[in-house]
C-alpha cells in the first residue's frame, strides 16, 4: 500500500454554493462482473485500500455457510444486522441482544466497544432515561454478535464459551481466521501482499483493491466463484438484508433508503472513511468506490447513488430517488437552499 493518496484520481462529486463550484471530492471507481472483467472504471482501481465496513456482507458469509446460523435459528432481521453498520435505534439494539441470547451469552461477549447510538433521537432518549449506552448500541454490534455466534459454533469441544471467545478480535483467533479466510476466498486478494490495520471496532481490516472488491460483490451477487457453500450463504444474506433493510442502517440512512426502495435489486453498504460496495444480481455486477479525501456522509453516497442510477433501468419513484441522491440539494440551519452537492457528468455516464 503507497504512503500517499494517487492525485490523479478523477473528481467525482462537486460541492455548488453560488454558482460555481465550492469544493471537489476525488476518489476511484470500479464495476466488475463475475469473470473479473472491467465493467467501467475512473481511477486508481488497483491501488490497495481498507474497506471498512463496507465488507461486513463478507465477514459474515462464515456465519451462514458454517451451518451456525441455522443451528441458531436467526432470523432475517438478525442476519440482515450482521450485515449492519446500524443506527443504535432500539430495535437494533434489541436484535443484537437477542442473537447474543441464542449464543448463550449476553452484550459482555461483545469486543467492538462503546459509543452513543448514531440516531440523535436513540442517543436522547437514552439520555433522558438517565442511560448510558452499551455494546449493543455501537453500529458493529450487529457484525460482532455475528462472529459470537460463529464462535459458539466453532466451539466444538464443548468448553467455556466466554473463555473461547475472548479475544474473538485478534487476527489469530479461530474466528477472525475464518473471517478473513472469507474475505481471501471472496475477493481473491492475497491479503499478506498489502498492509493489515485495526478497523474501529477492533477487528483487522485488510487494504485490497478496488478491483477486486467489486469482484468480491459481483460474486454476492451471483454466487458465482465462492467456494462450496458461501454462494448460498451470499444469496441467504442478501435475501434477508432485501426483507430487513432498516437493521442495515435505520431511519433516514442512505444503504436502508436504497433497498427499501429496490428490494433484492440492489445489496449496498458504506464503510468510514469513503467506502462503499454494491452488488447487482441482475446485472452480475459488483461495485467499490473509494473517495480520497475519506468523505462518506456525503460524497460518497453521491457517487454510488450516480453509479446505481447509470447501471439500473429505474423509473417512477425509484429513479427519482436515486437522482436526488446523485444530485442532492444542500440547506443551511434556516431551511434556506444554499447549494448542491452533484456527481460529475463523468460519473454519471462512465464506461
Amino acid at each position: 500500500m503507497s504512503d500517499a493518496v494517487p492525485s490523479a484520481n478523477p473528481v467525482l462529486v462537486q460541492a455548488w454554493r453560488g454558482g460555481v463550484v465550492e469544493s471537489a471530492h476525488r476518489g476511484a471507481v470500479a464495476v466488475v462482473d463475475v469473470q473479473g472483467r472491467v465493467h467501467s472504471a475512473l481511477g486508481d482501481i488497483d491501488r490497495p485500500v481498507f474497506p471498512r465496513s463496507a465488507v461486513k456482507v463478507l465477514q459474515a458469509l462464515p456465519l451462514v455457510a458454517s451451518g451456525a446460523a441455522d443451528a441458531l435459528g436467526l432470523t432475517d432481521e438478525e442476519l440482515a444486522l450482521a450485515c449492519a453498520s446500524h443506527a443504535g435505534e432500539p430495535a437494533h439494539a434489541r436484535t443484537a441482544a437477542a442473537m447474543l441470547a441464542k449464543a448463550g451469552v449476553d452484550a459482555g461477549a461483545l469486543e467492538c466497544g462503546t459509543h452513543w447510538p448514531y440516531n440523535e433521537a436513540a442517543a436522547r432518549e437514552l439520555a433522558r432515561r438517565g442511560e448510558t449506552p452499551s455494546a449493543l448500541h455501537n453500529n458493529c454490534s450487529g457484525k460482532h454478535a455475528g462472529f459470537v455466534c460463529l464462535g459458539c459454533a466453532m466451539n466444538r469441544g464443548g468448553g467455556d464459551l466466554r473463555a473461547y471467545l475472548s479475544g474473538y478480535v485478534r487476527p489469530d483467533h479461530p474466528v477472525m481466521q475464518q473471517v478473513s479466510a472469507a474475505l481471501h476466498a471472496a475477493t481473491g486478494w492475497d491479503l499478506s501482499r498489502s498492509a493489515r490495520g485495526t478497523d474501529g471496532c477492533s477487528i483487522p481490516t485488510h487494504a485490497v483493491p478496488l478491483r477486486h472488491l467489486a469482484l468480491a460483490f459481483a460474486r454476492v451477487a451471483t454466487g458465482q466463484g465462492l467456494p462450496e457453500g458461501f454462494g448460498a450463504a451470499a444469496a441467504r444474506l442478501r435475501r434477508a438484508v432485501a426483507s430487513a433493510p432498516f437493521m442495515v442502517g435505520g431511519s433516514g440512512r442512505f444503504d436502508t433508503r436504497v433497498m427499501q426502495a429496490l428490494g433484492e435489486r440492489v445489496f449496498c453498504k458504506v464503510g468510514a472513511e469513503g467506502m462503499h460496495c454494491a452488488a447487482l444480481p441482475e446485472l452480475g455486477l459488483g461495485i467499490a468506490i473509494k473517495m480520497d479525501d475519506g468523505n462518506t456522509a456525503r460524497a460518497c453516497e453521491v457517487a454510488m447513488a450516480a453509479t446505481l442510477s447509470r447501471l439500473l433501468q429505474l423509473e417512477g419513484d425509484t429513479a427519482a430517488l436515486l437522482d436526488g441522491l446523485a444530485d442532492t440539494t444542500l440547506r443551511n440551519w434556516n431551511g434556506i437552499e444554499v447549494g448542491r452537492l452533484a456527481a460529475v457528468p463523468a460519473l454519471r455516464a462512465a464506461g
